[in-house]
């Protein structure tokens, strides 16, 4: 925050998700959020053609290189995620592949959560492996198989916590203590979680990454991503993974997220009640078959989730009997809950996650981790974004297609 006289002040998350990255001593000195939406700047200085030669003090010059708008956004996020720096792209893929190539090159290694966001297992298995960086997924609810699997050569561990779409809870301090033991680096997807819940720079993450498409935007009509992390490691990545692979955020698109981010401790209060009461519902009704949600003691790491998260977020998956029937009802007579894919958005969202498309498809499980995934999923798991409509008008709603 600037402008303000109070610049060594710690203010709260929420404060910060309004006033960060505000400088009301320049320029026009709206009150709310302004949009830049210029591709180019007049300058009054010479200034370097390449992007590998901008630092701090670069005027505006280029909205590829950055922009006011996105750069509110950008300092907003890092305030949130207790980080010294962030950088928002196009969307959540186009942060967490810039970071993939920007920390890998050929003959490292990566181990990854072998459940996690679909485009983020299937990058990591099929293109990583054709610019020679191998990959290892496991199931990172045990830390004995992250250590277990790491290699000298290991540059990166990736966590996604909790996970799409089985919501199981990684233990970042744990893994970070792991990654530091090795020299490699530690990524968290804390999409699920958002900064509300979940903090992983506060428990040793060197990177968190977020789909701002989802919960940071909120409301559904803006695509973004974002990495944070250390100023140090971010400067590379600007120059190269953002300016170089191109995956800039429209300012538009960064202005949404900006007043979405404004309401999103309020909203994420919403979302966690209204998702542990369908919870609670569905657990107790006789054609569900399996509830999972990190906010029920029944929750395999609900330990771990309470320790770690102080909200557990609106996401939740439910299986029952022949859930393509279900999936058919639900978008014929769902009048509150819309059936459509994403997540995080203020209208509740319900998908059926078929096993066949996920298990062997996006994650490519075998063996012991297969049966593993069946034996929660099934078929296929309904993965249930909680909007923020009211509870008893959500719970009716999908009382009457089951």
């Amino acid at each position: 925050m600037s402008g303000g006289g109070d610049e060594g002040k710690q203010h709260g998350k929420r404060t910060l998700a309004i006033h960060a990255g505000v400088d009301h001593t320049k320029g026009n000195r709206p009150s709310a959020p302004d949009i830049v939406m210029s591709s180019t700047f007049v300058v009054d200085e010479q200034v370097s053609f390449s992007a590998n030669n901008l630092d701090d003090d670069t005027p505006w010059m280029y909205t590829r290189w950055g922009n006011p708008t996105t750069n509110e956004l950008e300092a907003k996020l890092a305030a949130l995620e207790s980080a010294e720096a962030g950088i928002a792209f196009a969307s959540g893929m186009a942060a967490t592949t810039a970071l993939l190539f920007h920390v890998l090159g050929q003959g490292d290694h990566i181990v990854i959560s072998n459940t996690n966001y679909p485009g983020t297992a299937e990058f990591a298995r099929d293109t990583l492996s054709r610019y020679g960086v191998e990959a290892t997924a496991v199931n990172t609810t045990n830390l004995d198989n992250v250590r277990a699997a790491m290699r000298p050569e290991t540059k990166l561990i990736w966590l996604e916590t909790p996970s799409n779409p089985l919501l199981q809870i990684a233990d970042i301090a744990g893994a970070s203590a792991i990654a530091k033991e090795y020299g490699a680096l530690l990524a968290v997807d804390s999409t699920f979680a958002t900064p509300v819940a979940t903090r992983p720079i506060e428990l040793g993450a060197d990177f968190v990454v977020h789909s701002l498409t989802k919960f940071l935007g909120g409301h559904g009509d803006a695509m973004g991503g974002s990495v944070c992390g250390s100023a140090e490691h971010l400067a590379g990545l600007r120059s190269e993974g953002l300016s170089h692979l191109g995956g800039v955020i429209s300012p538009f698109n960064a202005w949404l997220i900006i007043r979405g981010l404004a309401t999103l401790d309020l909203r994420m209060r919403a979302h966690e009640e209204n998702a542990l009461a369908l919870a609670k519902f569905l657990e107790a009704h006789p054609r569900v078959e399996r509830v999972i949600y990190p906010g029920l003691e029944s929750h395999p790491q609900h330990a771990l989730a309470a320790k770690q998260m102080d909200n557990f977020s609106g996401m939740l998956s439910f299986r029952v009997a022949d859930s393509d029937a279900l999936a058919e009802r639900m978008m014929k007579k769902l009048s509150v809950i819309h059936y459509a894919v994403s997540l995080g958005h203020h209208r509740s969202l319900v998908y059926l996650m078929k096993s066949e498309d996920l298990a062997h498809t996006s994650y490519a499980l075998e063996g012991d981790e297969l049966k593993a995934y069946l034996d929660t999923a099934g078929d296929g798991l309904f993965r249930l974004s909680a909007g923020i409509e009211n509870t008893a008008d959500l719970i009716d709603d999908l009382d009457q297609v089951l």
